[in-house]
């Protein structure tokens, strides 16, 4: 399903930066800078991670997602199952990026899993500004506008059914807990289908390098993530 935006090299995944960045931008709508080709600490969007797990282990009624270390470019990495049934991403050194727990029942329906990745996908990619800005605001706090980072930290979610062909995400809470010079931001969301509940689940964010919210920067970085947007659709059209 996301064969584009990685290389099989054996029993090994290989992701180029700009693999990379197109899921971010074409996939998941994410324009954060750390997931440019070029950029200094240039990370792998943990939601292609999470896309890979789903598309080789299948889609579980209740899993849970913790992102343990930024992934560079071109980092050789391997999809296994541990003894207890944990799934682990890792690298040859043993380097641990990933770790996934699962319970319930499951499918390997292509469509299905495919339907609830990209939909799920679509909503993480808004961390910002749709949900963090407006939670940033409030609590008087932003990250340093030179140095903007972002860490996606975990998720979760549980699901009644998995027959849905066209699941939707909403979310349904969000808040923002300060720590001195970082936050853990909360997302809360709901999943529906044609109209019914059908599950539930959570996203943890970490903002770090925190300093007083200054309105003027952060109209500027707003405007330059929809600069960006912009840019990259007019090139995708063509």
């Amino acid at each position: 399903m996301f064969e584009d935006f990685y290389t099989q090299d054996g029993d090994q995944v290989v992701i180029s930066a700009i693999q990379a960045s197109r899921f971010a931008k074409g996939v998941a709508g994410d324009y954060n800078p750390i997931h440019n080709p070029d950029a200094r600490r240039f990370c792998v969007p943990g939601d292609l991670l999470f896309a890979l797990v789903l598309e080789r282990f299948g889609l579980w009624q209740q899993m849970e997602f913790r992102f343990t270390n930024m992934v560079g470019a071109d980092t050789p990495l391997r999809f296994h199952e541990t003894d207890d049934g944990v799934v682990q991403v890792c690298d040859d050194q043993g380097k641990c990026y990933l770790t996934a727990t699962r319970s319930g029942e499951v499918t390997h329906d292509a469509a299905a899993i495919d339907a609830f990745t990209r939909c799920y996908v679509a909503f993480s990619g808004k961390n910002f500004p749709h949900y963090l800005k407006p939670l940033m605001e409030t609590q008087g706090v932003m990250f340093n506008p030179k140095r903007p980072l972002v860490i996606y930290d975990s998720m979760g979610f549980r699901l009644e059914r998995l027959d849905t062909r066209a699941p939707g995400l909403e979310l349904a809470d969000s808040s923002l807990s300060v720590h001195g010079k970082r936050a853990d931001a909360r997302l809360e969301f709901s999943i529906n289908s044609g109209g019914q509940a059908v599950g539930v689940g959570s996203k943890k964010l970490v903002v770090s390098g925190l300093c007083d919210y200054d309105s003027a920067q952060m109209d500027a970085i707003v405007a330059e993530f929809y600069r960006l947007k912009a840019a990259y659709e007019e090139v995708a059209d063509v």
